[in-house]
């Protein structure tokens, strides 16, 4: 039987700057692939990192590119397996009408890392939403599952925004895992933006001695109050490293994890942080960042420790949804169609949202 090829709206990006709202032929699954719909698909802070032109997506210096153009954006989709190719049920263990999301790396399985269990950080990296044809991402009506992603079901009983947040949830997991907060930890969380909100639920869930959020809006620390903090420090009419201190008879925290993406929220932590502390790092940065190394070694003997996507983490996340212990209530504010993914994308870009939606208007 011929297969007729059929059209879907999709966002595609081009280059820096170029994103458009294009026709393109819809995606047909393969052997051991899945077709799903897109049902939502969230705005990361690196997709518009990756929009503005930031030189760890398009290289530069002699750096190559990492993004691969023409290329769908987006890795934190969610959506509904509409069509199986050949085993692709069996291969993923899934049936057409579940609803389901795959990790944001499709590991190749074959390099070190992969081999050793260490998928998240596989050699070839392809990342949803950033590599063309491999890895094809959710800001479209539909997307295909290649062989070696690595699919969740989602149960019936979490809502769509929940859904949503799934994969920005699994990083917080693994970033606060990282961490290896104990009872009498001091935990201070640098940037309360989408990520640093659900590192605050996290972190309370641990129920370290004290957790610290610091950031510049006061609606956010509102919430990340409401989330489990016990302080929450804004840095302009604050003094960070007097609060800490007082917390902690001078030391400074026993654990800084950073994630506002900006320079000044990793001079902040080595500046707040004790003496033999755990510095961990999750953000992605638009920009190099410079500091006193000798603080890292000499003076504190730190261990800085980073975070990487959400490795296992997914249904641990899928888990902590369902039983009602996290929730996306305050951090997705906003939801547009496709169409309006200029409106959104430039929403998810300031301080006016804190979690923007796509959600596209698809039929099966």
């Amino acid at each position: 039987m011929k297969y007729t090829e059929v059209e879907m709206q999709a966002v595609v990006c081009h280059g820096p700057k170029d994103y458009r709202l294009q026709k393109i032929t819809r995606p047909r699954p393969r052997l051991n692939e899945l077709l799903i719909r897109i049902a939502a698909c969230g705005i990361c802070a690196s997709d518009c990192k990756c929009h503005s032109g930031a030189a760890m997506f398009w290289g530069g210096d002699g750096q190559p590119s990492w993004v691969k153009p023409p290329v769908v954006p987006g890795h934190e989709f969610f959506g509904y397996v509409v069509e199986a190719g050949e085993h692709g049920e069996e291969h993923f263990g899934v049936k057409v009408g579940d609803r389901i999301i795959a990790e944001q790396i499709v590991p190749c399985g074959k390099c070190r890392f992969c081999k050793s269990g260490k998928y998240w950080m596989c050699e070839v990296h392809n990342i949803f939403g950033f590599q063309r044809e491999v890895a094809d991402g959710g800001m479209a009506e539909y997307m295909r599952i290649p062989p070696t992603g690595l699919v969740h079901k989602i149960p019936e009983s979490i809502s769509l925004e929940d859904a949503a947040i799934i994969e920005p949830m699994a990083c917080a997991i693994h970033t606060v895992n990282r961490a290896e907060v104990q009872l009498d930890d001091v935990v201070v969380i640098a940037g309360a933006g989408p990520l640093g909100l659900m590192m605050t639920q996290i972190a309370a869930l641990k129920t370290p001695k004290k957790l610290v959020v610091i950031d510049m809006v006061p609606e956010r620390l509102a919430l990340a109050r409401e989330y489990g903090a016990h302080v929450t420090i804004n840095p302009a009419t604050d003094d960070a490293l007097a609060i800490i201190h007082g917390l902690t008879d001078g030391y400074g925290c026993d654990v800084y994890i950073e994630t506002t993406g900006v320079p000044a929220g990793v001079t902040q932590g080595l500046n707040v942080i004790r003496k033999l502390g755990r510095f961990v790092e999750f953000s992605v940065f638009g920009k190099e960042t410079s500091a006193d190394w000798s603080i890292i070694g000499d003076r504190k003997e730190l261990d800085v420790r980073g975070a990487h996507l959400g490795p296992y983490c997914y249904p641990i996340a899928i888990d902590l949804l369902e039983r009602g212990l996290v929730t996306s209530k305050g951090i997705v504010t906003h939801d547009f169609p496709l169409e309006d993914w200029e409106q959104a994308f430039a929403l998810a870009n300031s301080l006016d949202s804190i979690k923007v939606l796509l959600k596209p208007a698809t039929h099966t």
